[in-house]
C-alpha cells in the first residue's frame, strides 16, 4: 500500500452533469472536459471520452452511441462513470496506472444514500484509495472565497448542468440547503423546445447550448442581440436557417429561470433571522456555468433586493473549493457527508 501511495497524488473532482473538472495540489486544474463518453455498440469498447467525445455529438454513426453517464448531478450509468473517471484520473496523473489517490468529490445537497454509494463505488473502482463526498454548494462557497468557518451567514447559488444548489452556510455547516433539478441543461432543453414549437425547427444540443451562451439572458439587455442558427425544418424535412433575438430566447428561458429565482426566494424566507442580516450585508454569490447567463445577477437583484455577485471563476468554484479542503484534513472531515 505504501508503495502505491508513493506514486499517488490526491485529487479533487467536480463530477458534473455537463462537465468534469479535476484538481491536483501540484498543478491546480488539470482536467476540464465534458462528462461524455462514446461507446461502440458492437464491441462495448470506449471510443472517446470528454472533449473528443463531445466533438462527435450529433454526428455519430449507428455503431457508436454517445452516453452521458451523469444525469441531474448523480450517476445514471455506473459502468460508463467508472470508465470516464479512470480516463480522467489517468490523465491527471499523466498516464500512470499505479496511482491510488485520495479523492474528494462534490455531490448535490439532496443526494440519496443509494446515489452516494454509487459515487463512492465508482471512484473506488476507478482507482481511489479513499473517497470523501462533499456538498457542491459548500465547495462552491469555499472556492468562491467565502468565510464559511466564521459565525456569519454566507449564501451561495451553484447553478451547474443538472442541478442548482442553493445553500446558506455558517460555521462550516449548512444551515439551509436545497437541490433543484433545474439548471443549465434544462435551459438548453427549453430553448430547443421553444424553437420546435414556435418555428417548427429542430436543433441539436450543441446548437441550443450555443444560443444560450451567445444571446441567452434572464433580464432585458441594453442592446438587442441577434443570432443566425441552422436546423432541420420539421414540416419540409430540409435544412433551414433562422434569425432569432435575445427577447425570444429570454421568453424560452423564462420557466427555468423563474424556478431558480423562486428557490432563492424560498431560501431567504426559511433562513434564521440572525443570518438574514448577514446575507443582506454580504449578498448572494453565484457559481457554476449557469452563473454566466447574461443578467441573471440583475434578475436576482430585482427579485430579492440584495447584492448579487458572480464568483471569480464560476465554472471552477466547486473543484477549487474541493482542492482547498484537500490541504486541510480537519476541515475536510467537518464538511464531508456520510
Amino acid at each position: 500500500m505504501r508503495f502505491l501511495q508513493w506514486f499517488s497524488s490526491d485529487l479533487a473532482i467536480d463530477l458534473g452533469t455537463a462537465n468534469t473538472l479535476v484538481f491536483t495540489q501540484a498543478n491546480g486544474i488539470v482536467v476540464r472536459e465534458p462528462s461524455v463518453v462514446v461507446v461502440n455498440n458492437q464491441s462495448n469498447r470506449i471510443e472517446a471520452v470528454g472533449t473528443e467525445a463531445k466533438e462527435m455529438l450529433g454526428r455519430t454513426p449507428g455503431i457508436l452511441a454517445l452516453v452521458r453517464p451523469m444525469k441531474d448531478g448523480v450517476i445514471a450509468d455506473f459502468d460508463m462513470t467508472e470508465q470516464m473517471l479512470k480516463h480522467f484520473i489517468r490523465k491527471a496523473h499523466h498516464g500512470r496506472r499505479f496511482a491510488r489517490p485520495r479523492i474528494v468529490i462534490g455531490v448535490p445537497s439532496e443526494i440519496t444514500p443509494v446515489e452516494k454509494r454509487a459515487v463512492r463505488e465508482s471512484a473506488m473502482s476507478a482507482g481511489a484509495s479513499e473517497v470523501y463526498l462533499v456538498e457542491q454548494a459548500m465547495m462552491a462557497a469555499i472556492g468562491a472565497g467565502l468565510p464559511i468557518t466564521e459565525p456569519t451567514g454566507n449564501m451561495i447559488v451553484d447553478i451547474g448542468g443538472g442541478t442548482t444548489d442553493v445553500a446558506v452556510i455558517s460555521l462550516a455547516g449548512t444551515v439551509y440547503s436545497r437541490s433543484l433539478r433545474v439548471a443549465g441543461n434544462a435551459m438548453d432543453d427549453a430553448i430547443a423546445q421553444h424553437l420546435k414549437r414556435k418555428h417548427n425547427l429542430l436543433i441539436g444540443e450543441r446548437t441550443s447550448e450555443g444560443i444560450k451562451v451567445e444571446i441567452g439572458s434572464a433580464f432585458p439587455v441594453q442592446k438587442a442581440l441577434h443570432m443566425d442558427i441552422k436546423g432541420r425544418d420539421l414540416v419540409q424535412g430540409v435544412p433551414r436557417s433562422l434569425k432569432i433575438s435575445d427577447g425570444e430566447i429570454r421568453e424560452a428561458l423564462a420557466e427555468p429561470v423563474k424556478a431558480i429565482v423562486d428557490s432563492v426566494l424560498q431560501a431567504l424566507e426559511r433562513m434564521p433571522p440572525e443570518l438574514s442580516a448577514d446575507v443582506m450585508d454580504k449578498g448572494i454569490v453565484l457559481s457554476g456555468g449557469g452563473a454566466l447567463l447574461h443578467s441573471l445577477d440583475q434578475r436576482l437583484r430585482e427579485a430579492t433586493g440584495l447584492p448579487v455577485f458572480a464568483a471569480e471563476d464560476p465554472l471552477a468554484s466547486v473543484v477549487l473549493g474541493a482542492g482547498r479542503v484537500l490541504r486541510d484534513i480537519d476541515l475536510l472531515r467537518r464538511v464531508s457527508v456520510r
